[in-house]
C-alpha cells in the first residue's frame, strides 16, 4: 500500500537484521530440538512489529548511530513476544499460528513450555549484549527495567484474560487487560528506542505512551479480525475468541445493545458454553448489525490520534533527528488500525 511506503520500506530492511541476528547470534545452542522449537514460530514469520518500533524510535531520535545500539534491544522484544506466544497457544490450545502448527502441536507441550523459557531468558541476555554495540551501562539497566516491567505486566494481563473467559467484564476492565497483555510490550518497545537514542526520561515516557497506544489500538483491531478477518490471511482460527468466550469490546458492547434470543445466544458465548459452529457464524452476524464492530474500530483510531498527538509534540519540540523514521513511526500507528493481519 503507497500509504506506508515508507514503514514497509523500513520493515523490509529491519526483517533480516532482526532476524539473523536472532537466529545467529541469540538463539542457537543443544540441545538442537529446544532450539528448534524456539525458533519455530520466528521462522514462519511474522510483522516484526514490536522490533520496528524500537529500531524507528531509536532512529528518530538518534539517528543511525542509534539504529544500529538499538538492534539487541529490537531482537528482544522479539524474542520475549516470541515466547508469550508459545505460551498463550499451550493455553488456548490454539493448533495453528501463522499459517503452520503452532510449537506444542509439533514438538509436543513439555518441549514448548521449555522452549519459551529459553527464549524469556535470551530476551534479557540480548539486552545484555547491547553493550558490545556501544550501549552505556546505566542505559542497559533502564533497558531492563523497561523489558522487565513490560514481562509482568503481560503476565497480569494473560491472567485477567484467561479470567474474563469466566465473567462478565466492564469496557475498563477490557481495555485495561489488553494494554496490559499487547500494549505494554509495544509500549516497552518504544522506550527501549528511545532509551537507544540517549533521550531524556521525559521522552522515553512519551514515547512510551505512543507505544501504549499504538498497542491497545492493536489489539482493537486484533479483536476485530478474530471476529471478521478471513482465517485464510490472518494465519488464525475462524471464530477462536467466540468459541472461547473472550471478552472482546466486541462482544461486550453487542450484548449491552441487544435483547432477546441475540443477546441469549452472545450471553451464552460469553459464559464459554460449547455452542454449534452456526451460532458462532450467527452470532457474528448480531455483532456487526449492533453496531459492535464501527464503534471498535472508531475506539481503535482514537487512540491512534492520540499517538500520534506525540509524534506531533515531539517534532514542535525539535526532538526528531530522522524525519524519515517519524513518518515510518506515523505510519505504523496508522497501519495497525487499517491491516487485514
Amino acid at each position: 500500500m503507497d500509504e506506508f511506503q515508507t514503514l514497509f520500506e523500513f520493515i523490509g530492511k529491519y526483517i533480516p537484521r532482526v532476524d539473523s541476528y536472532i537466529l545467529n547470534d541469540l538463539v542457537s545452542g543443544d540441545p538442537e530440538y529446544v532450539y528448534q522449537a524456539a525458533t519455530h514460530l520466528i521462522r514462519a514469520g511474522g510483522k516484526r512489529f514490536r522490533p520496528a518500533v524500537v529500531l524507528l524510535t531509536a532512529r528518530m531520535l538518534g539517528g543511525g548511530a542509534s539504529e544500529s545500539r538499538a538492534l539487541p534491544l529490537a531482537a528482544a522484544v522479539e524474542v520475549f513476544h516470541t515466547f508469550t506466544l508459545i505460551h498463550d497457544d499451550i493455553m488456548d490450545e490454539d493448533e495453528t499460528r501463522r499459517g503452520v502448527p503452532t510449537v506444542h502441536v509439533k514438538y509436543g507441550v513439555p518441549t514448548a513450555i521449555l522452549a519459551g523459557d529459553l527464549l524469556q531468558s535470551l530476551s534479557y541476555k540480548a539486552i545484555l549484549e547491547a553493550k558490545r554495540r556501544g550501549l552505556r551501562s546505566p542505559r542497559i539497566v533502564a533497558a531492563l527495567d523497561a523489558l522487565v516491567e513490560a514481562a509482568i505486566k503481560v503476565s497480569r494481563g494473560q491472567g485477567y484474560d484467561m479470567r474474563f473467559e469466566k465473567e462478565l467484564v466492564s469496557y475498563h476492565d477490557y481495555l485495561e487487560m489488553i494494554y496490559l497483555k499487547t500494549g505494554a510490550l509495544i509500549e516497552a518497545s518504544a522506550k527501549l528506542g528511545a532509551i537507544a537514542a540517549y533521550a531524556d526520561r521525559e521522552v522515553v515516557e512519551q514515547m512510551g505512551l505512543y507505544g501504549r497506544f499504538v498497542g491497545v489500538a492493536f489489539q482493537i483491531r486484533d479483536d476485530i479480525l478474530g471476529v471478521f478477518g478471513d482465517p485464510k490471511v490472518t494465519g488464525k482460527p475462524v471464530y477462536s475468541d467466540l468459541r472461547r468466550g473472550k471478552k472482546t469490546i466486541l462482544l461486550l458492547y453487542a450484548l449491552d445493545h441487544t435483547s432477546g434470543d441475540e443477546r441469549r445466544l452472545l450471553e451464552r458465548i460469553a459464559s464459554g458454553e460449547s455452542v454449534k459452529e452456526e451460532d458462532l457464524e450467527k452470532a457474528a452476524s448480531i455483532i456487526r448489525e449492533s453496531g459492535a464492530l464501527a464503534y471498535a474500530q472508531e475506539l481503535a483510531e482514537s487512540y491512534v490520534k492520540s499517538a500520534l498527538d506525540i509524534l506531533d509534540q515531539l517534532e514542535a519540540e525539535d526532538l526528531v533527528e530522522d524525519e524519515d523514521a517519524l513518518r515510518a513511526l506515523r505510519e505504523l500507528a496508522l497501519f495497525t488500525v487499517r491491516r487485514e493481519k
